[in-house]
């Protein structure tokens, strides 16, 4: 080891000397110091620490507003009193509930309809509708609602897709069109023109769909059918491109344009909300388009224009109010009857009574419901009397 770079260190109280290297004599050097350091902070926090733990009434300069204050007497219940407490005694004490109000005043029936929503843009707003009756109607009716955003948004934005399945959904809920998905979307197709839906009847269905596309519209359609409601078209019926420019969608009302498609609605009494029940009832029928039939090109259709249309729906409320049906007329919702065509059974179903055993023939006002049970489901007293 080499020790010429050496020096002489001096201790006390003891006088010795010892031979170091340079960079050894600094290490003990610094350890030293830091040991003197620590000492000195240690005394210094220490003169300050006692005095103050000494004297604790001058700590409110550390309070923190009112947060030590109690200037809120907290009351014993009733019941954890001394002498008016025993075994249950704290049921004498709830509060009681309000009185029930009367209809009109906060309570409703289930038999009313939903207050409706209104946007101040789009006007009204549909309700949502939910298709989970049973596989089959849920299976047939996401097809068909699938097939219809494909065909006639595969390439619209997500809003644009959205308000296409929130106008077939309001077309079911109007009872001027077919009560179910796949009527709406497949409703003229046995035309060779003419149909609602363009694709239904033009050749369209002859190409096959994009996977890709395919999924991201049935991921609308799934959204549609479990309640989502697209709150920007409001309660359109119906659309068109912006390329064409129909006679009649000047005596409708525009809604708002999305992507290439502009949305309108009724004018007329035809568009009233009240006018639209979005409660599905289900019975979809097959998911394809109807057979062609040459007759029905000769025929005069209503339903392809929408003016039309609307004059049919008021006159039909006008003679269904005139009719069997005016005493109520004042309480009843002004919701023209659907007409559908009659069906259709198997031989085996026709054996065992065909449409006779799937009439209501049992419900209140029928002649096999026993007296007692005749008023079921009505009011016993009315609320709040």
């Amino acid at each position: 080891m080499d020790l010429s770079h050496t020096f002489t260190l001096e201790t006390r109280p003891r006088d010795f000397a010892i031979r170091l290297p340079r960079r050894g004599a600094r290490t003990i050097g610094r350890r030293l110091r830091r040991k003197h350091n620590g000492r000195r902070l240690l005394i210094l926090l220490a003169a300050i620490a006692v005095p103050a733990l000494a004297t604790p009434a001058d700590w409110g300069s550390f309070d923190i507003g009112n947060a030590v204050k109690g200037d809120v007497a907290v009351e014993p219940m009733p019941f954890e009193r001394n002498g008016d407490s025993f075994p249950g005694s704290a049921f004498y004490y709830l509060t009681t509930d309000p009185a029930p109000g009367a209809l009109g005043e906060g309570v409703h029936s289930d038999a009313e309809d939903a207050p409706t929503l209104v946007d101040p843009l789009a006007g009204p707003i549909a309700g949502s509708m939910r298709v989970d009756n049973s596989g089959v109607d849920r299976s047939r009716a996401l097809e068909c609602l699938t097939a219809a955003i494909y065909y006639e948004a595969a390439s619209e934005p997500d809003q644009g897709q959205r308000a296409v399945a929130q106008v077939i959904l309001n077309r079911v809920a109007h009872p001027g069109f077919p009560g179910t998905v796949c009527g709406v979307v497949y409703q003229g197709s046995e035309r060779s023109t003419g149909c609602q839906f363009s694709f239904t009847c033009d050749g369209s269905l002859a190409r096959v769909p994009s996977r890709f596309f395919w999924q991201r519209a049935m991921a609308v359609a799934q959204a549609a059918l479990s309640g989502y409601v697209e709150r920007s078209v409001g309660l359109a019926t119906h659309y068109h491109t912006i390329a064409v420019h129909p006679a009649w969608d000047a005596q409708m009302n525009h809604i708002t344009t999305i992507g290439a498609h502009m949305f309108f609605r009724w004018r007329s009494r035809a568009g009233d909300a009240a006018n639209f029940r979005f409660a599905y009832l289900g019975g979809e029928p097959l998911a394809a388009p109807h057979t062609r039939n040459a007759a029905a090109d000769r025929l005069p259709d209503p339903s392809l224009d929408p003016l039309a249309l609307a004059r049919a729906f008021e006159a039909g409320v006008k003679t269904a109010q005139s009719g069997s049906g005016a005493q109520n007329a004042e309480v009843a919702s002004p919701v023209a009857a659907r007409t559908s065509a009659a069906p259709t059974y198997s031989a085996d179903v026709q054996s065992r009574g065909g449409d006779a055993q799937y009439r209501a023939e049992k419900l209140p006002e029928g002649q096999t419901v026993k007296p007692e049970f005749q008023n079921s489901g009505r009011w016993i007293a009315q609320p709040g009397t």
